[in-house]
C-alpha cells in the first residue's frame, strides 16, 4: 500500500494524504479522519527513510505578480496579504516584468519553493497553455479568466471585463462621443488588453461607429509614464479625439497629465475614462471617471479558492465578480 493507493481509495490529492500522515497542519478534519481511517484499516505503514530523503512542500503560498507599476496588482497584493494573515500559511511575494513569462516563472519557483498553492494575479493564455501542465500545485488565477483553459488544478476569480469596457464604451457613444481612442497594452502579450479591446471592439461595431487600430489606439505598459507617451502618440495623430478610454487607471493618469500638458482640458476638451477604480482616481483633478473592480472581493474569494483546493476540494471554481462603472469629472456630454 502506497500514498499514490490511499489517494486513490480515499478520494484526496497525494498532498493531501502525505500531509495528514505527517501530521502537517492545513487539513481539514473531515479530510484527516478518512485518511486516517483509511491507512489503519490497511496497515499501512509510512516509510520514513523515504521521508526522509524527500523534501516535502513548505507551507507557504506563492503569488506571483506581472508588472511593479501596476497600481491595482500592488492593491491587490496587500489585500491577499491581510486575507492570507488570517490563515496558518505563509505569503511569498514574487515581482516580474510585465512581459516575462509568468508559468515559466512558477515552474523554477515550484522547484526552488514547494510552495502549496499558486496565486497569479493576471496572465497570459499562450504562457498557460504552453507550460501550466508541469505544475501540479492548485492554483488561481485573479483579475482573468481561467474557464477554457483546460486545466484542473487552475480556478480563477475575476470581472466580466469586455462585458463591462462594452457598456463603458457605449455610454460614450450616448454622451455623444464618436471620435475615441483607446490606450491599452501590448495585444499580443496581455489577455487583459485582448479582452478589453474586444469589449471596446463590440461597441464600436454595434453603433456603426469607425475605429482604426493602427491609428486610433496606442500600445502602452501598465504605467503612469507609459500612459503619458501614449498620449502624447495620440495627439501628435489626430486633434479630433472627444474622448480616450484607457485600459487601466494608471495609464488615464498619465494620459490626463499629457493632455493638461498640451494645453487640452479634460474633460472640456477630452474626456478620459481609465478601468481599475483605484482610490487615488477620487482625489486627482479632475476626479477620474473608471471601470471599478473590488479588490477586497478578488482579494477574499482567491486565497479562499485556493484555501479550498490546498485542503481537499477537487473541483477547479471559476467566479465572476461585478464590475462598477464610477461616472465622475473626467468625462462629460457634447452635442450630438
Amino acid at each position: 500500500m502506497t500514498i499514490k493507493d490511499l489517494s486513490a481509495q480515499t478520494g484526496y490529492s497525494v498532498g493531501t494524504v502525505s500531509r495528514v500522515l505527517n501530521d502537517q497542519p492545513n487539513v481539514s478534519e473531515k479530510a484527516k479522519k478518512t485518511i486516517l481511517e483509511a491507512a489503519a484499516a490497511c496497515g499501512f505503514q509510512l516509510n520514513t527513510n523515504a521521508q526522509q530523503l524527500k523534501q516535502q512542500r513548505s507551507n507557504n503560498i506563492l503569488v506571483l505578480v506581472k508588472g511593479s507599476s501596476n497600481q491595482l496588482f500592488s492593491s491587490l497584493v496587500e489585500a491577499i496579504q491581510s486575507r492570507v494573515a488570517l490563515t496558518t500559511y505563509h505569503l511569498v511575494v514574487d515581482y516580474m516584468d510585465e512581459d516575462n513569462d509568468e508559468v515559466l516563472r512558477a515552474v523554477q519557483l515550484v522547484r526552488e519553493k514547494k510552495p502549496l498553492g499558486i496565486l497569479f494575479p493576471g496572465g497570459n493564455r499562450e504562457n498557460f497553455l504552453a507550460h501550466f501542465g508541469r505544475i501540479d500545485a492548485p492554483c488561481v488565477l485573479v483579475t482573468s479568466s481561467g474557464a477554457d483553459l483546460p486545466f484542473e488544478n487552475l480556478s480563477s476569480v475575476c470581472c466580466d471585463e469586455d462585458q463591462a469596457v462594452m457598456h463603458t464604451i457605449e455610454r460614450l457613444i450616448d454622451l455623444g462621443h464618436r471620435k475615441i481612442a483607446i490606450i491599452g497594452g501590448y495585444r499580443d502579450r496581455s489577455d487583459t488588453a485582448r479582452r478589453r479591446f474586444q469589449g471596446c471592439m463590440a461597441a464600436f461595431e454595434a453603433h456603426g461607429i469607425p475605429f482604426a487600430p493602427e491609428q486610433d489606439y496606442a500600445n502602452a505598459r501598465f504605467s503612469y509614464e507609459a500612459g503619458y507617451e501614449a498620449a502624447e502618440k495620440l495627439i501628435a495623430r489626430s486633434d479630433q479625439y472627444t474622448a480616450i478610454f484607457c485600459m487601466a487607471d494608471v495609464m488615464a493618469m498619465g494620459a490626463i497629465r499629457a493632455l493638461t500638458d498640451h494645453g487640452l482640458r479634460v474633460p472640456q476638451d477630452v474626456s478620459v475614462v481609465g478601468f481599475d477604480g483605484l482610490s487615488i482616481g477620487e482625489y486627482i483633478v479632475p476626479r477620474l471617471t473608471t471601470v471599478s473592480q473590488s479588490v477586497e472581493q478578488l482579494a477574499q474569494r482567491s486565497v479562499d479558492l485556493l484555501r479550498e483546493r490546498i485542503e481537499g476540494s477537487h473541483e477547479a471554481i471559476h467566479e465572476v465578480i461585478p464590475a462598477e462603472l464610477q461616472w465622475r469629472e473626467s468625462t462629460r456630454s457634447i452635442e450630438k
